[in-house]
């Protein structure tokens, strides 16, 4: 069956008016601020509007190592999120706000897929309410303050060697990933190597992802940490009197963004950090009031469950109080071909003509990658449930295959069909994903916060990547060290490596031992709240391929988009 394209999905499916959308969880109209007819901001005043005894059941969608191509989280999320509709409870789903980057990249846009997916696809896609660009300028603000306070005689004594703060813009553009600004004349700034990152990888955007409230950001936009002294004193937007322009052009981003499903379930679409140098989910404010609007809430996390989830449990939950009741994992059956090594895959190409072929024993082959992610989430305490997201190209045999492999780990199994056949493809999961939610669970955090920062890099990378141990290169000694003088050794640990392997090398197919995790570098992210390690060679800044995304996307003669996918 020939099914049309995801554009074409999302305007042919009837939308309901936003009050009505928001009259399901209990938002009364004046908490939205409607943005044209298919998106608004819900006001924070929902928060102390909404009763707070209300308490959802909290469901974390993850995935095994996924291959380059992705193995369809958020399809799954809004599938899920529609299907517990079916079975007559109330749902939302939260998820985070696509980068302009990858949309006109190679990856596509991240509204879903099929009949599961968030519509508007082109406005989710496109700008949204503009919480990209105020996360932009807001940290282009504090750049421009930095460099202006080491133009106009550096009265905190800032050494112009150790600043960390970058710009950045939304879009993927390599030749930006290093360069020099201040030249031309005395008047035009002093001479200083830089660069830019994406968007998504600002820490302003995970500050966003993580507040509590307008203020409890205007607190952490302060503790931004720029770079350090000649002496190794951290120097902060707060000492540069830059964190209160900075909130003021965050204000009305910090408020979450509501949309529908296909199905017109609702969804808040809020925040997008990236998911290898940051915590890769969505925002706890949006998390706080879907909460206390629904029976379920359904979230996801960036990549695989050794990186998204890990940092949902560890980071994210740590600093919302949410506790999770179950957690799906996403399994394909191209992603463990893909780990049994036999078969390699590259994004913006067409897979493999042996991976379509009908073979269980390949499935077989590449099963470690799934058992090891369901123990990643067992670790936390947590109940999971595997999804098996059909393809067409399947075969019973091999959905069978995984069903047995999910079975012998103690974990529920649903074959799900949602995006061809939206929510009532995806009941099977909904019904298990209930079962496991009204189970009492044993949640707990993989480390307290008092370990000290080697402690907590240690725990992750043994217990969840199965490492043998840790080694550190002296740049990350040194700055372990000082992190710790200077008081950020309480904090969270969120670290960076590969997403395409359980290990730091994408090479290394399936749960991969007896090796050991290198950190090159550390960096704190103060504002944030977490300390990142960096394991390998990781892009804050992507390019673009040969053949983007950008080349095909246009305006018809209708004036309508074409070509985003």
């Amino acid at each position: 069956m020939n099914m049309p394209s995801d554009l074409d999905i999302s305007r042919s499916s009837p939308r309901r008016p936003l009050e009505e959308i928001a009259g399901q969880l209990g938002l009364a109209p004046h908490l939205l601020e409607p943005y044209g007819g298919d998106v608004a901001k819900i006001s924070l005043n929902a928060l102390d509007e909404l009763p707070a005894e209300n308490r959802a059941k909290y469901v974390l969608v993850s995935a095994i190592t996924p291959t380059p191509l992705g193995e369809g989280k958020t399809t799954t999320t809004v599938g899920l999120g529609q299907a517990l509709r079916h079975l007559g409870a109330s749902s939302a789903v939260a998820v985070r706000q696509p980068s302009m980057g990858p949309t006109f990249g190679i990856k596509g846009g991240a509204a879903g897929g099929g009949y599961s997916q968030v519509v508007p696809m082109e406005a989710l896609n496109l700008h949204l309410t503009g919480d990209m660009h105020a996360v932009t300028a807001a940290n282009n603000m504090l750049a421009a303050m930095v460099d202006n306070h080491l133009h106009k005689g550096n009265r905190l004594g800032l050494d112009p060697h150790r600043v960390t703060w970058r710009r950045v813009i939304d879009i993927n553009d390599r030749d930006l990933r290093n360069v020099v600004t201040g030249l031309g004349g005395g008047d035009d700034g002093s001479p200083r190597q830089t660069g830019f990152d994406i968007t998504a990888a600002s820490e302003v955007m995970a500050v966003l992802a993580l507040s509590t409230s307008l203020h409890d950001m205007r607190a952490r936009l302060g503790r931004i940490v720029v770079g350090y002294t000649y002496d190794g004193e951290p120097v902060t937007a707060e000492q540069l009197g830059a964190a209160g322009a900075m909130t003021v052009i965050m204000r009305e981003a910090i408020k979450p963004n509501l949309m529908q499903t296909v199905e017109n379930t609702p969804v808040l679409v809020h925040a997008g950090p990236f998911g290898n140098i940051a915590h890769g989910n969505s925002s706890i404010v949006a998390d706080l009031i879907a909460s206390r609007c629904a029976d379920y809430v359904v979230t996801e996390a960036g990549f695989g469950a050794d990186m998204g989830a890990e940092r949902f449990f560890n980071i994210k939950c740590r600093n919302s109080g949410l506790r999770p009741d179950a957690a799906v994992l996403v399994a394909t059956v191209r992603a463990l071909k893909a780990h049994s090594g036999r078969f390699r895959v590259v994004a913006g190409k067409d897979l493999p003509e042996g991976m379509l072929a009908e073979n269980p024993e390949d499935v077989q082959a590449g099963a470690d990658n799934l058992r090891k992610q369901i123990e990643n989430l067992r670790l936390h305490g947590v109940s999971p449930v595997v999804a098996i997201n059909a393809f067409p190209t399947d075969h019973a045999s091999e959905h069978q295959a995984i069903r047995e492999i999910a079975e012998r780990c103690g974990a529920r199994v649903a074959v799900s069909t949602h995006f061809s056949d939206g929510g009532k493809g995806a009941v099977e999961l909904a019904e298990a994903v209930s079962e496991a939610a009204a189970e009492p669970n044993d949640f707990g955090f993989l480390y307290p916060d008092s370990a000290d920062l080697r402690t907590k890099i240690e725990t992750i990378a043994t217990r969840v990547y199965g490492a043998e141990g840790v080694s550190y290169e002296p740049a990350a000694e040194r700055a372990l060290r000082s992190y710790t003088d200077n008081g950020f050794g309480s904090l969270p640990v969120c670290v960076a490596k590969t997403h395409l392997s359980l290990s730091s090398d994408p090479s290394l197919l399936g749960a991969p031992t007896g090796w050991t995790l290198p950190v090159r570098e550390v960096r704190a992210s103060v504002g944030a709240g977490f300390v990142y390690p960096i394991c390998g060679n990781m892009r804050t800044m992507p390019g673009l391929s040969s053949r983007p995304a950008a080349e095909r996307i246009d305006i018809d003669e209708r004036g309508e988009v074409v070509g985003l996918s």
